[in-house]
């Protein structure tokens, strides 16, 4: 994590991304996890859960759901990218985001009963992130133009192509680091 990569301002919207030609969408992509401030390691257990509420304009959800989120995502669009370049005209599916919180997969966890019940680890989640940005990038790089415009199907979006997977993903991460990085500064007080 690069505190120099770090946005000090909101990220610009998911159509910016979608203009851009995959030459240049290659080096935000491939930022990813360096977007977030290297702190949130720092905040304690107890705080990575804490809720905010609207008035904080900090995002709604705790860190530790943020980052829980972040890598579930990120799992789906590598899955969605390789789709659409290995199978055009796919069907992409979506997923309900609300479900995985409510399924408590960001929570308390206890692996037997009886046991003293833990946190998932935030380190887990940023190093998939990292892991996965890490390995798509260089496939990314190395795929023909026409490739990034093969399509699929998505279930709620219409049809989308590489391109637009990949601009989505870029902001996607950008957005909620942007959150996360606001809620570490709130806490640990400004880098």
């Amino acid at each position: 994590m690069d505190a120099s990569r770090m946005q000090t301002e909101e990220p610009a919207g998911v159509e910016i991304y979608c203009a851009m030609a995959p030459g240049e969408l290659l080096e935000p992509f491939e930022a990813g996890v360096d977007r977030l401030d290297a702190r949130v390691f720092e905040v304690p257990d107890e705080d990575l859960d804490r809720a905010w509420p609207k008035d904080a304009a900090v995002g709604k959800w705790p860190i530790r759901v943020l980052l829980g989120h972040l890598a579930d995502a990120e799992l789906s669009f590598a899955h969605r990218m390789r789709r659409v370049v290995a199978e055009p005209g796919c069907e992409i599916g979506a997923w309900d985001e609300d479900a995985f919180i409510d399924a408590g997969h960001y929570g308390v966890v206890a692996m037997v009963e009886g046991d003293t019940p833990t946190r998932p680890a935030i380190g887990a989640d940023v190093a998939l992130l990292h892991t996965l940005r890490k390995w798509l990038g260089p496939w990314l790089a190395g795929l023909p133009a026409e490739a990034w415009e093969r399509s699929g199907l998505h279930a709620q979006r219409g049809p989308m192509t590489l391109r637009d997977l990949v601009a989505y993903d870029t902001w996607h991460l950008e957005r909620h680091a942007w959150f996360c990085n606001l809620k570490v500064d709130r806490l640990l007080g400004q880098a």
